[in-house]
């Protein structure tokens, strides 16, 4: 497993999944704790917060990401499988499976947050494997289902379908380890002091027109995928270079919620819709508008986030006519659950279950709740959903 690229490119990832698996296989699993993993496998000190240094956590929520996209190569469900539970540092084994069933959610390998030129080609090869893997997830494997309901007024117009990305300006990077820094953002900062000043590269690739969040970029290419396994063309823009009239070419697919205006205006009339006031960002029921229980404040620490929503609609925009596809979460998490709930037949199939018998048809609306472990998004759970 950590000779596969998902954890050799990187030295914190296997280091931590060789100690934490050779200490169980010792029988020493009570060393496995947050502050003992971050002085064994991190050289933190014995004395370290581990509230403002949360190194141990974030290593662990990415194995278990990588992990769970590393068994759905084909041929693996015949290996031995390890597995890392949510809240846990202590590996569990289980014996090979004829048949396993696929994963909720399959996420990409890490994306560097700094705009060197590597990084970029880097990042196109994480596009590239999520087109691919969403054209092997989309490939009909014979019979009709209610995920492919769900995308068949898309994908029976023969217009091109235009993806429209939501982006947002692109302010700053989060390093890994204390002390880290970005010369390439002070640079950039200190460009933005003279306005009048040519655009450099590098404040090039700090601008909002040359970004689009993680997340986003998950959705985008299962998205991709859908249409490549279907033989439709398309046509991918960011939100800031999108106009009204693009969106009457053909069928549309917005990606993101509070980053792509469109979104927030052509589902701001439907039933259920994103709204924000001030700090919290919410998904509101026009037919219930006090409640705001499916809220998430963004001033509070992103670690203390315990559960996030996502929005998915399919409706025929009436000015256009065109049949828009929204997909959005009130964070990157919610779009996360979004994205595996669109990937996995069994969840439209078992929401579906008791809408209209007609509702193939219908505009839909589906809110999306999910449960956020140390940083990570948890399986998909649909708690409303409307037909119309």
């Amino acid at each position: 497993m950590v000779a596969d690229p998902l954890f050799s490119h990187s030295k914190r990832y296997p280091n931590f999944l060789r100690y934490i698996v050779q200490r169980t296989l010792e029988g020493a699993t009570t060393e496995l704790k947050e502050r003992t993993l971050g002085v064994a496998v991190f050289g933190r000190d014995p004395a370290y917060d581990t509230n403002t240094d949360p190194i141990v956590r974030a290593t662990a929520s990415e194995i278990r990401r990588r992990i769970a996209q590393y068994y759905q190569v084909p041929g693996r469900e015949n290996e031995l499988r390890i597995d890392l539970s949510p809240g846990s540092y202590i590996p569990e084994f289980a014996l090979p499976t004829a048949a396993s069933a696929p994963a909720a959610a399959k996420v990409p390998p890490e994306v560097p947050q700094r705009g060197h030129p590597w990084y970029l080609a880097m990042a196109a090869v994480v596009v590239a494997a999520l087109i691919l893997a969403g054209v092997l997830w989309f490939r009909p494997a014979g019979g009709r289902t209610a995920l492919a309901d769900f995308w068949r007024p898309v994908l029976e117009s023969s217009k091109p379908v235009l993806i429209c990305i939501g982006q947002r300006r692109f302010l700053g990077t989060s390093p890994e380890l204390p002390n880290d820094s970005s010369p390439d953002l002070e640079r950039v900062r200190k460009d933005l002091e003279n306005p009048n000043a040519p655009i450099s590269l590098f404040r090039l690739y700090y601008m909002g027109s040359q970004n689009v969040a993680l997340p986003d970029v998950v959705m985008f290419g299962h998205v991709a995928g859908l249409l490549q396994a279907s033989g439709r063309t398309y046509l991918v823009r960011g939100g800031a270079s999108t106009t009204f009239s693009d969106l009457g070419d053909g069928p549309v697919i917005l990606i993101g919620a509070f980053n792509n205006d469109f979104t927030m205006r052509l589902m701001g009339p439907l039933r259920f819709n994103f709204e924000r006031d001030g700090d919290v960002f919410w998904i509101q029921d026009r037919q219930n508008p006090t409640q705001k229980s499916r809220a998430v404040d963004y001033s509070a620490p992103y670690l203390k986030l315990t559960e996030d929503y996502a929005l998915i609609s399919r409706a025929r925009e009436p000015t256009t006519g065109r049949v828009v596809v929204a997909i959005g979460g009130l964070t990157g998490y919610g779009t996360l659950a979004a994205e595996a709930f669109l990937s996995n037949p069994r969840f439209m199939e078992a929401t579906t279950r008791q809408a209209p018998g007609d509702w193939r048809r219908k505009n839909t609306e589906f809110v999306i709740s999910t449960e956020v472990i140390n940083g990570g998004a948890g399986p998909p759970r649909v708690v409303d959903q409307y037909f119309w």
